[in-house]
């Protein structure tokens, strides 16, 4: 029983259609299998126009096994796959590599060279299909909606649309260090370059070390108050105070506080961090 697509995000719409998958090859004693790229095919076929990345492809991988799928098959998206005909992947990829007899997709979903592929293509090359439509209000859920949602600063609705917090990943870097000295050290995270981050502001959120959640308010920006140049991702943890050079850290963002503000000094800004830390705290409890 496979399911086909990018999945970036494994957002409400995704999840639904993974669990229709797990209930018929539940019913019918078949093995449940998820299909995924790596990289996003717009970033092989239209890298300038390629979109963010909603998770990382081992976050993606966690979070569609985690929904209870027995394997996952990552697929790598290069120029020669790009070039192979519908027909050719439902031959390569579903019935050789992976032997499959059923197929679930979203409504609507094409694949193959030019997009050409439907879901008759599936049929011809003698697979079952069930379509499913993928969840949504007005407008279904989608990652274009997601990643606009997270460019625009409003977490809230991202979170609606994926069933947990926006999030990204990364490494704890040095940074500046001017935290530190106005006595809030923050950590600063290296993430991926196409990490879809959300619009500069200061957010409420957690930060997620060795499988522990610790709140956190976290800073996107410049940092303006000091003239600086460079965009970045700092998290200050509450009640954490410990070395986090080197650690890898995924930070969830869960409620934007304000915009970013340039202030007259360094008591202005340390007044009103202190205020963000202290919203923070009663937000994530």
């Amino acid at each position: 029983m496979v399911t086909i697509g990018v999945f970036d995000g494994v957002h409400v719409g995704h999840q639904a259609l993974i669990r229709h998958n797990l209930q018929i090859a539940q019913r019918f004693d078949l093995e449940s299998v998820v299909v995924t790229f790596e990289p996003n095919p717009l970033e092989v076929l239209r890298p300038d126009d390629a979109p963010t990345r909603l998770c990382e492809l081992s976050r993606r991988v966690e979070l569609i096994a985690g929904l209870g799928v027995e394997l996952v098959e990552v697929v790598e998206f290069d120029a020669d796959l790009a070039s192979q005909t519908a027909q050719e992947f439902a031959q390569a990829v579903l019935l050789d590599r992976l032997d499959a007899r059923h197929v679930v997709i979203g409504h609507g979903f094409r694949f193959g060279n030019r997009a050409r592929g439907t879901a008759e293509t599936l049929r011809e090359a003698g697979l079952a299909v069930d379509e499913y439509s993928l969840l949504g209000d007005v407008e279904p859920v989608s990652s274009t909606r997601i990643r606009a949602a997270v460019a625009a600063g409003d977490v809230v609705e991202a979170a609606a649309m994926l069933g947990r917090p926006h999030e990204i990943a990364g490494v704890v870097v040095t940074g500046e260090q001017r935290g530190r000295e106005l006595g809030f050290p923050t950590a600063n995270l290296e993430h991926h370059r196409r990490a879809a981050v959300p619009a500069d502001g200061v957010y409420a959120g957690a930060a997620v070390l060795d499988g522990v959640r610790h709140p956190a308010a976290i800073s996107v920006g410049t940092n303006p108050t000091f003239d600086g140049a460079e965009r970045t991702v700092e998290a200050y943890l509450l009640d954490v105070d410990s070395d986090l050079y080197g650690r890898r850290m995924r930070l969830e963002f869960v409620e934007r506080l304000r915009d970013t503000l340039a202030f007259d000094g360094v008591d202005a800004l340390v007044a009103q961090m202190h205020e963000d830390v202290a919203v923070t705290r009663r937000i994530m409890g």
